[in-house]
C-alpha cells in the first residue's frame, strides 16, 4: 500500500515522523514524502499534519486521510480535500495523559496561588495568602471528548469537584465527575465554577465561545484555562474581563495567531500565563502505532477508529 506523508512542518519534524511510521508499518507499505514518486492514483492513504490547502487535490485513489493532530478543523476547512474520503483524527492515549497533566498543573497553580507567588518573587515581596482545599474549588471542563474526559477524571482524582459539559450527551466519566450537556446546562455550570478548562473541538458552534457572555456567567474572580484552540477565545473580551476583575487569571496555550506576535498584550499582562502551544505535544512513537492500526483496519475492511463526522466537525 502506498501512503503519502505531508504537513506543515520543518524537515526535521517530517523526518522524525517518517522514521517512526516506517518502523511501525513494517514491510508491505511504502511511505512517500513526495507525490511524484509513484503513480498518484496508487496513493491510498494520506497521513497529514495540517497540510497546506491543495496538497491532497487530485489524489483519486485515496481511501483514508489520517490526521496526526487531534484537531481537524483546518483540514475540514480545506475545500480541496475530497469530501467522499474518510478522515480520521488522532486520539493518542499518551497525548490525552499529557493534556490532563497540563490541566492539573494549571488548575492547581491557580487554586494554590502559585502564579501570584511568581509575581511576588519578581517584585521581591513576601505574602502568604489563605490556602483553600481542592474540594472548595469547583472546576468546569468544557468538552467531553477523549481529552476532556481524561482531564476531568484526573482533576476529580485530585479532589476537585468537577463538572464536564458537552454540546451533546456523553457516556459517564466516573470518578465523581458530573456530566451535563446542551446550551441550557451551560449557564448553571458556569455559575458554579471557579475555574474553566476549555478542551472543546473547534467547530462553527464553539468558535468564540470564550467571550464576554461566558465570562459574565462566571463568579467574579474566576479563572480561564484555554488548552484547545485559539479561535475559541475572543481576546478583546478576555482583556476587558481581566481589567474589570471578572476574570482573575487566564492560562493560555493557544492563540489566534501563532507564534504569539511580539508586543501582544498577553505577553506582559500580569494576569495571563502564556504557554507556547505545548500543553500536549504528539508523541511520535505512540501516535505512529495509532496510525498503523487504522491502516491495517483499512486493509482488512475493519471499521476505522476515530472517524470524523464532517457534519459535527470532529
Amino acid at each position: 500500500m502506498n501512503l503519502f506523508l505531508c504537513g506543515s512542518w520543518d524537515d526535521d519534524e517530517r523526518d522524525a515522523w517518517a522514521e517512526a511510521l516506517r518502523r511501525a508499518l513494517g514491510p508491505g507499505h511504502r511511505l512517500l514524502l513526495q507525490r511524484g514518486e509513484v503513480d498518484e492514483a496508487s496513493i491510498e492513504v494520506a497521513i497529514v499534519a495540517n497540510p497546506p490547502p491543495g496538497q491532497l487535490r487530485g489524489l483519486t485513489g485515496l481511501r483514508l486521510i489520517q490526521s496526526l493532530w487531534a484537531g481537524v478543523d483546518r483540514l475540514l476547512a480545506d475545500a480541496t480535500v475530497p469530501p467522499e474520503v474518510p478522515v480520521a483524527r488522532m486520539v493518542d492515549p499518551a497525548m490525552n495523559a499529557a493534556m490532563a497533566e497540563t490541566a492539573l498543573w494549571a488548575v492547581l497553580s491557580l487554586h494554590r496561588g502559585f502564579f501570584d507567588c511568581a509575581r511576588q518573587q519578581r517584585d521581591g515581596r513576601w505574602h502568604q495568602a489563605p490556602q483553600r482545599r481542592a474540594d472548595e474549588v469547583p472546576v468546569l471542563v468544557l468538552g467531553t471528548g477523549q481529552m476532556g474526559r481524561t482531564a476531568a477524571a484526573r482533576l476529580a482524582q485530585q479532589g476537585y469537584p468537577v463538572t464536564a459539559w458537552g454540546r451533546t450527551p456523553s457516556e459517564p466519566i466516573g470518578h465523581g465527575v458530573r456530566t451535563v450537556h446542551g446550551d441550557a446546562a451551560l449557564a448553571p455550570a458556569l455559575a458554579a465554577a471557579r475555574t474553566v478548562v476549555n478542551l472543546l473541538p473547534l467547530t462553527d458552534a464553539t468558535r468564540g465561545i470564550l467571550d464576554a457572555r461566558l465570562f459574565s456567567a462566571l463568579p467574579a474572580g474566576a479563572a480561564i484555562v484555554n488548552l484547545a484552540r485559539g479561535a475559541h477565545l475572543v481576546e478583546a473580551d478576555l482583556l476587558a474581563a481581566l481589567a474589570s476583575g471578572q476574570i482573575a487569571h487566564a492560562v493560555l496555550d493557544v492563540f489566534a495567531v501563532e507564534p504569539l506576535p511580539a508586543g501582544h498584550p498577553f505577553w506582559a499582562h500580569p494576569h495571563v500565563t502564556v504557554l507556547p502551544h505545548v500543553a500536549a505535544q504528539t508523541d511520535v512513537r505512540s501516535a505512529a502505532e495509532v496510525v498503523v492500526r487504522n491502516v491495517r483496519a483499512l486493509a482488512s475492511g475493519a471499521p476505522l477508529a476515530h472517524r470524523v463526522d464532517r457534519a459535527r466537525g470532529y
